[in-house]
C-alpha cells in the first residue's frame, strides 16, 4: 500500500511506506522507501517489480531502479543505495552501494553510524489505512484502555443469585446454631458442677452431723460422746418371741436412732435382773409373771429407756413372716437337727454355713436352738441373727410393711398398733438394706446385774440410758452392790431404801471391801446421795462424786463397815 506525504514548506516529497505485517501488539508495521528527488515517472507497479519508483504526487521525478528487498537487508546483488529495515517509521536512510549498513534498531534509536534520523517528520500518519479496525492505544503499555466485555466476571443477574443468597442464609444459620448449642452444653457442665458441689456439701453436711466424718466422731473425746448421746432421739419397742413348742421366751430391743439413722437390734438375755413392786426377779419371770406392761417399765427403771410398744412374736407367726418376705440368708454357726425327725441320724433341718437360705420352718428352727451345754446367750444371738435377716428382705415401704402385719393376724398390744408397728419396721428394714444396722448383746453378770462395760457401751451409747432425765416428781433410784461378805445385806438395804421413799436398783456382789461408799456422777444429786448415806446409817464422808453403775442416779458400795441393825 502506498500513500503520498505532502510536507508543506519542506519543499521535498515525502517517503514511502509498504505495509510488511503486524508486530505482537497488532499494529501493522510499514516499510519506508526514502524518496529521491528528479526521479523520473513510470508507471504503478504494486508488486515492485517495474524498475522505476512510484511517485504518488507526478512530479516527474525518476527513480534509480532498486530491486525488492522484503527484509531491509541491502542485500540486492546490485550496487544502488538500498533502504535499511525500519518496521516503526523511525527515519533511517538508505545507504550507497558498498557502504556499511547501520545495525537493525526496532526501537527507533540513534543508528550507530552516526548519522542523524528524521524521527517527528518519518513518523508519519497514514490515513485512509485499509486493514482491521484498531483501538486506540495510549503511548505507555501501562496506559492500556480495557474494555469490560473483555473480562468473563462481569457481575450480571442471573438465576442462581438466589440460590446462592439462601446457602448463604442457610449456613449462617446453621453457624449459629452451632454456637447456641456450645453455649448450652457450657450451661449445662456448669449447672452439673453446681449441683455435684451442693451434693457434695450435703453429703459432708449429713455425715458431720451423723458423726461419721474420720476425726470429728461423736466418740472422738468422752465429753463429746456425753453431749452427742444427750441430743440423740431413739425409737424403741421390745419384741417377745415365745416358743409354742417348747417353751420359753427371748427378747429383744429393736431400736431406732433416728438422730444418726442407726438401727439396732439389743439383745437381753433371760438373767438379766429387774426390779418391781415386789422385789428383784429376771427378765424371763416378769415376762411370765407381769407380762408385757409389767416387763416393758421394768425394763424402762433399769436400762433407762423409754420403750414405745410391745411386739408379742409367736413362733407360728415368725414362720410365717419368714415366708411372705421370701426366704432370708443367714450365715448359720451349728447345725439344727429338725424338731420334727423321727430317728435320730436324719439330716439336719439347718447346716452351719455361709449364706445358707432358710425358709419359714428353717428360720423357727435356728433361732429357737440351744445345743446341749450351750448358754441361753447362744440362742439368743441365733434369734438377732434371724430378725436382721428377716429385716433385710422386709419391704421399706410403710404401707407395704403395714400390710404384711396385718396379713400375719397377730395381736397387737396397745399402744402399739398395726400401722405403727408396719412403719416402724419399714423404717429398720431400710437402714438394714443400707447396711445401717446392727446386732448388740446386752453383757450382765452371773447375778443378772448389770456391769459397767455394759453401761458405757449399750445403756449409754446405744439406748442413751444414761442421758434419761428422771421427772420431778420420780423417787431417786439407788444401786446396791454388796462387798460386806454377807449376802443377806443386800436385801436388808432395800428394805430400808425402799421404806425411805427410794427407788431400789440390783447391782450384784463385789469382793470385800473395807469401807462402804455412795457415790453421784452429777452436781445435782449430791443431796440426795446425802440423804442415802443417812438412810443407810453410813457417815457423810462415805459421800463422793464418782461413776455411776446403770441408769441410776446413786451407786451405793456396801462395805465391812455396814451395820444394817443401826439402820
Amino acid at each position: 500500500m502506498n500513500d503520498r506525504y505532502d510536507a508543506g514548506a519542506a519543499g521535498y516529497e515525502a517517503d514511502q511506506y509498504e505495509l510488511v505485517g503486524y508486530d505482537e501488539y497488532g499494529q501493522p508495521v510499514y516499510r519506508q522507501i526514502p524518496a529521491q528527488q528528479q526521479a523520473p515517472q513510470h508507471q504503478y507497479d504494486p508488486y515492485a517489480q517495474q524498475g522505476y519508483g512510484y511517485d504518488p504526487y507526478a512530479t516527474g521525478r525518476q527513480q534509480p531502479t532498486t530491486p525488492y528487498d522484503p527484509y531491509g537487508t541491502g542485500d540486492t546483488g546490485q550496487q544502488p543505495a538500498t533502504p535499511s529495515y525500519d518496521p516503526y517509521g523511525t527515519g533511517t536512510h538508505p545507504q550507497q552501494a558498498g557502504a556499511h549498513s547501520p545495525p537493525y534498531d526496532p526501537y527507533g534509536r540513534t543508528a550507530t553510524s552516526g548519522q542523524q534520523h528524521r524521527v517527528a517528520e518519518q513518523t508519519a500518519y497514514i490515513p485512509h489505512q485499509a486493514g482491521p479496525v484498531e483501538e486506540p492505544q495510549a503511548q505507555d503499555r501501562g496506559d492500556r484502555d480495557y474494555r469490560t466485555e473483555q473480562f468473563a466476571f462481569v457481575e450480571e443477574p442471573d438465576g442462581d443469585s438466589e440460590d446462592v443468597i439462601d446457602w448463604l442464609k442457610f449456613t449462617e444459620n446453621r453457624t449459629e446454631r452451632r454456637e447456641e448449642a456450645r453455649r448450652r452444653a457450657r450451661a449445662r457442665v456448669i449447672a452439673l458442677v453446681v449441683v455435684l458441689a451442693v451434693v457434695a456439701a450435703g453429703g459432708a453436711g449429713y455425715l458431720w452431723y451423723a458423726g461419721k466424718l474420720p476425726g470429728l466422731s461423736s466418740s472422738d473425746s468422752k465429753e463429746g460422746t456425753a453431749t452427742a448421746v444427750g441430743a440423740q432421739k431413739r425409737d424403741v419397742i421390745v419384741v417377745h418371741l415365745h416358743n409354742t413348742t417348747k417353751g420359753g421366751t427371748s427378747t429383744a430391743l429393736l431400736v431406732d436412732n433416728t438422730t444418726t439413722n442407726q438401727g439396732t437390734t439389743v439383745l437381753l438375755p433371760n438373767s438379766l435382773a429387774l426390779t418391781g413392786d415386789d422385789g428383784t426377779t429376771t427378765l424371763a419371770k416378769s415376762v411370765d409373771d407381769d407380762g408385757s406392761s409389767g416387763t416393758r417399765d421394768a425394763i424402762d427403771t433399769v436400762l433407762g429407756t423409754e420403750i414405745q410398744g410391745t411386739w408379742r412374736l409367736d413362733t407360728p407367726y415368725l414362720q410365717n413372716l419368714v415366708d411372705l418376705v421370701g426366704n432370708i440368708e443367714v450365715d448359720t454357726n451349728a447345725d439344727v437337727p429338725d424338731p420334727e425327725a423321727k430317728s435320730k441320724g436324719a439330716a439336719p433341718l439347718v447346716r452351719k454355713g455361709k449364706g445358707q437360705t432358710l425358709s419359714g420352718k428353717m428360720a423357727v428352727a435356728y433361732a429357737t436352738y440351744q445345743a446341749s451345754g450351750e448358754a441361753q446367750n447362744a440362742q439368743l444371738e441365733r434369734f438377732g441373727q434371724v430378725m436382721q435377716a428377716m429385716l433385710r428382705k422386709l419391704t421399706s415401704d410403710t404401707q407395704g410393711a403395714t400390710v404384711t402385719v396385718q396379713t400375719l393376724g397377730m395381736i397387737i398390744e396397745p399402744p402399739l398398733t398395726d400401722k405403727d408397728l408396719g412403719a416402724f419396721l419399714a423404717k429398720l428394714a431400710e437402714l438394714a438394706k443400707g447396711g445401717d444396722y446392727k446386732t448388740a448383746m446386752l453383757p450382765v453378770q452371773t447375778d443378772g446385774t448389770l456391769s459397767a462395760q455394759a453401761s458405757a457401751a449399750v445403756v449409754k451409747d446405744v439406748l442413751g440410758g444414761a442421758a434419761k432425765s428422771p421427772d420431778k416428781d420420780a423417787a431417786v433410784r439407788v444401786s446396791i452392790r454388796n462387798a460386806s461378805g454377807v449376802k443377806d445385806n443386800t436385801a436388808k438395804a432395800r428394805v430400808v431404801l425402799l421404806n425411805g421413799g427410794f427407788t431400789f436398783l440390783e447391782g450384784g456382789t463385789a469382793s470385800a471391801e473395807a469401807t462402804s461408799e455412795v457415790v453421784y456422777a452429777d452436781a445435782a444429786d449430791k443431796a440426795n446421795a446425802t440423804e442415802v448415806a443417812k438412810t443407810l446409817g453410813l457417815s457423810a464422808g462415805a459421800v463422793k462424786k464418782g461413776e455411776v453403775s446403770g441408769n441410776a442416779d446413786v451407786s451405793v458400795v456396801l462395805g465391812q463397815d455396814y451395820e444394817p441393825s443401826s439402820s
